[in-house]
């Protein structure tokens, strides 16, 4: 029989793992950002090229997510997450070879294919595995590595291919690495969920939160579209708008510009801690609108300590929202219901990512730069405005039977 002493050193270590391995997965990521600008430079990609992608990476995500967003909760945590992290090996594998458009978009897509498959079972993992207090580290932990991994992965990259030997591959031997070292801890670590019955029809497209927050979903949609179409902006425009409008071609700078956003969000989150649900969603949004209007400022005026700063603001400002957005989706759910409820999380995210990229990179053709921001602080209102206004606090839990469609 299992001692008490022996499951809490394993759920630790299960905790540790998973939070290691989702670091991992979108350090990956946010790997190749800095090395737009590079492959923009060698190889002639366009501002459409690079959008495009993005929007491959966030709709090979969403698939994911739509297909196999529930599969963890039958064929259990550990696997489901190792295969992630291999789909993401394999993606770095591939953008060591980028000589056409075509290879990036290939890599691109196992990497969204990976951190699709990633986003709903090493999230769940971290859930089923957090210690229960503080209160606030399983929606942190599983919301916000996402952020500071993606952060981590550009500050390297930005850095290695500015200082460091073998500019364009470096970074993705060493991502692979630390892929290859998560995937050694996931295989050593306790499962956390029970292989269930009923894999092949968990494979039918179903996301859903519980109907005790069915209430909440509209104002966590308008959250998480809103800052995740600003992370979708900073991957597609702001390595041109770096060298264009902010007049720098270092790798260095775009790295840390990138990592200014998603990074700091790591920081907000725990502040998201101090208030509620709809109070964290209220003031997180507020500060992000502030932090757009002062990134739309820099751009135009060519501001370059103005951008930083601003995008500090907007990436923490985010942090909070998204946490508190988490936060309530989560109340009262059990086990069964987290992988459907990050499915859904991230459906949502990934729409936001995937919409308005898609539109803005078509558009790059007709309207600058600075335009295109201006278009994505008109969203960004436009989701402050409805946070602020219908922002609702999770009830207390009732009798329910499960999850509902969301």
């Amino acid at each position: 029989m299992t001692s008490p002493a022996h499951l809490v050193r394993g759920l630790r270590l299960a905790f540790i793992s998973a939070v290691v391995s989702l670091l991992a997965a979108f350090a990956a990521v946010g790997s190749t950002i800095p090395l737009f600008n590079v492959y923009r430079a060698e190889e002639g990609f366009t501002n459409v090229d690079i959008s495009i992608t993005v929007v491959v990476y966030s709709a090979a995500t969403l698939s994911m997510l739509l297909f196999f967003g529930r599969v963890s909760h039958h064929l259990g945590r550990r696997p489901t997450s190792i295969a992630s992290l291999g789909l993401l090996l394999l993606g770095c594998l591939l953008l060591l070879k980028v000589d056409d458009i075509e290879m990036l978009i290939v890599g691109r897509l196992m990497m969204g294919l990976g951190a699709g498959l990633a986003s709903s079972s090493l999230t769940s993992y971290i859930v089923d595995a957090a210690p229960t207090t503080p209160a606030w580290l399983a929606s942190v932990a599983s919301s916000q590595t996402v952020m500071l991994g993606l952060a981590v992965g550009a500050l390297a990259s930005g850095a290695l291919v500015q200082f460091g030997p073998w500019p364009r591959d470096l970074i993705y031997l060493l991502v692979s690495a630390l892929l290859v070292v998560s995937i050694g801890l996931l295989a050593i670590s306790p499962e956390t969920a029970s292989p269930q019955p009923g894999a092949w029809q968990s494979l039918r497209p179903r996301v859903g939160v519980t109907a005790q927050v069915r209430s909440l979903l509209p104002v966590a949609a308008a959250v998480l579209l809103a800052t995740w179409a600003a992370g979708a902006f900073y991957q597609a425009f702001v390595p041109a708008i770096v060298e264009d409008q902010l007049h720098t071609r270092n790798t260095l700078i775009l790295g840390l510009v990138f990592a200014a956003y998603m990074g700091p969000s790591a920081l907000g989150a725990p502040l998201s801690g101090r208030f509620t649900p709809a109070r964290a969603q209220r003031f997180g949004m507020l500060a992000f609108l502030v932090g757009m209007v002062g990134i739309i400022t820099a751009i135009s005026t060519g501001t370059l300590i103005l951008f930083i700063a601003a995008t500090i603001v907007a990436g923490v400002s985010q942090g909070i929202a998204i946490s508190g957005a988490t936060r309530g989706l989560l109340h009262g759910s059990t086990p069964a219901d987290r992988a459907p409820t990050f499915s859904a999380i991230y459906l949502l995210s990934y729409s936001g990512a995937t919409i308005p990229a898609l539109i803005a990179g078509q558009l790059s053709n007709i309207f600058s730069l600075p335009q295109i921001a201006l278009g994505y602080g008109g969203l960004a209102l436009l989701a402050t405005l409805f946070t602020v206004f219908n922002a609702r606090e999770p009830q207390a839990a009732r009798p329910r039977t499960g999850t509902a469609s969301g």
